[in-house]
């Protein structure tokens, strides 16, 4: 029997989302139902609602989430009734080449709910991400559940579900951040200040935050940058190789997504650096390289999805690390804010006044 529970649709391209009552399903072989006590406000929510995505609309948005599992289907073993849990959007399938070769976080096959949730009138629901977390409950794949201490406040555990494990992942997982290294993260948004996190965890010596927004590098001060270049002011490529002694650094992290800001990044490492893309680029743009340059800095050239992350052994160590102190992912959420206020929260993140809006529900 399905349950009726309020949710934020987003029912066309640039148009306001609404609260609105959605039908979840019990959940079916492989499938879990979550109350959702946490869900963070991500760009990506945002991309949906302006039809940047996909144009299958409606949307149920949200999928930064963390909350309780209430029920399983009846082939479930894991996770189990009660678990605290982190939802993640890549429940790997154990089937694929990448998962037969041991490498699971490059899973080719993940995999979502195969029942659709959907508005009271029967009309089905695209689940950002398959996740739909700004509902006071979400149908998703066992798989995507991460069973995590309940020690964690849900309002701070839910954000390892995208933004932030995708930024602390591409600095230690991607880019093998390690004691020593320089490290330069140009875009100090969540992902940006997720890399710099993740860079000072791994020891890095350096850890140089780029970005035009002074707010943004004051927030990447807090998380452990040991220097700052505002790009609006200062050439970002020239700063970063004075930081570095006049060599560039061993890795930069690419958060933003552009042609521009890859190019710096390319040309701030040092010669057998690596640079790592986690910014989501558009379909359209294009980069021009000398490959010339490509062949005489050598060094790697990488792509991090999801902080090339594995859930079931990330989320719970990251989270251990921040109840030991470690790690202060408690400074991402900037705000908590109620199921109602999400579009308020998207002209926030439009005017960089956020770093992570939370609704708490």
């Amino acid at each position: 029997m399905a349950t009726e529970v309020r949710g934020v649709v987003a029912s066309g391209a640039e148009q306001p989302v609404e609260v609105t009552t959605v039908r979840v399903p019990d959940p079916g072989p492989g499938e879990a139902l979550v109350r959702v006590q946490a869900c963070g406000v991500c760009h990506t929510d945002m991309q949906y609602r302006d039809g940047g995505v996909s144009d299958e609309f409606p949307f149920l948005l949200g999928h930064e989430a963390a909350g309780v599992v209430e029920a399983v289907g009846s082939d479930v073993t894991d996770p189990v009734v009660g678990d605290f849990v982190v939802l993640n959007w890549r429940a790997v399938c154990g089937r694929c080449r990448a998962c037969r070769r041991g490498r699971p976080q490059y899973c080719f096959d993940t995999h979502n709910a195969s029942q659709p949730m959907t508005l009271r009138d029967g009309t089905p629901l695209s689940p950002a991400l398959g996740i739909g977390a700004f509902a006071e409950k979400t149908l998703v794949a066992a798989g995507q559940c991460t069973k995590v201490d309940p020690a964690a406040r849900p309002a701070v555990a839910g954000l390892l579900g995208c933004g932030v494990m995708a930024g602390i992942g591409a600095a230690v997982n991607t880019g093998a951040a390690g004691p020593g290294d320089s490290v330069a993260v140009i875009g100090c948004g969540g992902v940006g200040d997720g890399a710099v996190a993740g860079a000072v965890m791994a020891g890095a010596r350096r850890v140089i935050a780029v970005d035009t927004d002074p707010r943004k590098l004051e927030w990447a001060r807090e998380f452990g940058a040991t220097h700052t270049v505002d790009a609006g002011r200062t050439d970002p490529v020239t700063a970063i190789r004075e930081v570095t002694d006049g060599f560039g650094a061993d890795l930069v992290v690419e958060a933003v997504g552009s042609p521009r800001t890859y190019e710096q990044a390319f040309y701030a490492r040092d010669l057998a650096g690596t640079v790592v893309l986690v910014g989501v680029p558009t379909p359209e743009m294009r980069l021009d390289l000398p490959l010339l340059d490509v062949f005489a800095r050598g060094g790697a050239l990488k792509s991090s999805w999801y902080g090339d992350c594995l859930p079931t052994r990330d989320f719970p160590a990251l989270i251990e690390m921040s109840l030991q102190g470690r790690l202060p992912l408690e400074k991402f959420v900037t705000e908590q804010i109620e199921l109602g206020e999400v579009e308020a929260a998207f002209g926030r993140i439009r005017s960089g006044d956020v770093l992570r809006s939370v609704v708490v529900l």
